[in-house]
């Protein structure tokens, strides 16, 4: 149970208050931290931070071998973060904005072997299936849950002294990747939506019927491999992540139109649907590394704060990006009535925007109204700082870790996902 404003809501029967952090910590008001006192010792802020970034990630050098709990630093990710809080622009914030391949590079031969065993992991006795699998493993996704699987895996086998990775934390990789897919394809089909990424989607080309039994067999696939784990917890674990799948489109379906949602409804929901399988990637690699549980709660914080702060930057996109940067229409999600951070905190302040949304947007010309009255009432500043809140608690359980180039890119994760809306 976690205490959310005063209410006590649970999690499915689990408990997600762990890592010492009290669950008003978690799921407070969203006061954004100040990161201006986030220094290392002895380093003016300045100094340190250049000193840092004229340190290369890739370099091994740059790694810290000592065992110890790591101070907190100024390095791209809290410098980041610092810079957002006080509404500078991000991207002036090191040498060059953070791109994906800048944290994805100290783990790109993992995600190199990844991408070679996806197609026989998933199997080739169905060549539709294969197909429709095919289709969206090729439609220019990041990989972003497997490097975080191989980021925390080497980040925790570096703090107990392992060089190489398990055969299983590879394995974990891959599970987390189909299981992530599957949910793509049937979001789809649930959706009714005809492009991914820019391109068509499963059902699209191949049928409903086709896409939701791709959907269903890679989960039934991703879980046989999963069984053969013999890892009871991470088991346990990557399972509720399936059924928590479920939840949060009943969540989300039970929803469409109401006024009356609450914060913390919406925190549950995307809790479900997107922080759900980032937090279980990131324990289950510091679980596979023998991390002890406290190291591991304190991955799956940093997993479930960075997805929920993913969540929440993804739907302030949805209001203030292009089609064709979105890759699908703007303001998709509040057509849809699927009521995001921006809608709630608008909704706060504007009552006209009630009427029009419960009027499921029959007046023409009244979408855009609505979508303007969101961007005008400080519904997406406000979506901003819970988004900043909630990168500040993921920076926070990386302190645990040693500094390294694994944990660098870690914090630079959560950077990148803030500059997105920089």
């Amino acid at each position: 149970m976690m205490s959310v404003t005063g209410k006590s809501i649970d999690f499915a029967g689990k408990n997600l208050v762990s890592c010492g952090c009290s669950s008003n910590a978690s799921f407070d008001r969203y006061s954004v931290r100040n990161y201006s006192k986030v220094n290392s010792k002895g380093c003016g802020r300045d100094h340190g931070a250049r000193k840092l970034v004229c340190c290369k990630r890739r370099n091994t050098q740059c790694r810290v071998s000592s065992m110890k709990t790591a101070e907190p630093t100024v390095n791209g990710g809290t410098q980041a973060i610092e810079g957002l809080a006080k509404g500078l622009n991000l991207k002036g914030y090191s040498e060059a904005p953070i791109a994906p391949a800048r944290f994805f590079e100290v783990v790109a031969d993992d995600l190199l072997t990844l991408n070679k065993n996806l197609q026989s992991i998933v199997g080739a006795e169905n060549p539709v299936l294969m197909s429709a699998a095919e289709q969206i493993f090729s439609a220019g996704g990041k990989r972003m849950r497997p490097a975080l699987v191989f980021l925390v895996s080497r980040a925790t086998a570096e703090l107990l002294g392992l060089k190489e990775l398990t055969a299983k934390h590879r394995r974990l990789a891959e599970i987390i990747e189909m299981i992530h897919t599957a949910s793509l394809i049937h979001d789809d089909v649930l959706d009714e939506s005809d492009l991914r990424r820019g391109k068509k989607t499963v059902h699209q080309i191949f049928g409903t019927r086709v896409a939701v039994l791709a959907g269903d067999f890679m989960f039934a696939q991703s879980s046989w491999y999963l069984a053969n784990l013999e890892n009871i917890e991470v088991i346990k674990l990557i399972s509720q992540v399936i059924k928590d799948f479920a939840s949060g489109e009943i969540k989300q379906a039970s929803s469409l139109f109401d006024c009356d949602v609450q914060l913390e409804e919406y925190l549950i929901k995307s809790y479900y649907k997107t922080a759900s399988l980032i937090a279980a990637s990131t324990k289950g690699a510091a679980i596979f590394s023998g991390a002890d549980s406290s190291i591991s709660e304190k991955m799956y914080e940093y997993g479930r704060n960075l997805g929920l702060s993913f969540q929440v930057v993804d739907d302030i996109l949805d209001f203030t990006q292009s089609a064709e940067q979105l890759g699908k229409p703007s303001g998709s999600d509040l057509a849809k009535g699927n009521l995001t951070a921006p809608v709630i905190f608008a909704l706060e302040k504007e009552p006209k925007l009630r009427d029009i949304i419960e009027s499921e947007f029959s007046e023409v010309g009244s979408l855009d109204e609505a979508l303007n009255l969101v961007k005008s009432c400080g519904g997406i500043e406000r979506a901003q700082e819970l988004a900043r809140e909630k990168a500040d608690l993921a920076i926070q359980s990386l302190q645990c870790l040693p500094q390294s180039v694994f944990r660098l890119a870690l914090e630079d994760m959560v950077a990148y996902n803030l500059q997105r809306i920089a």
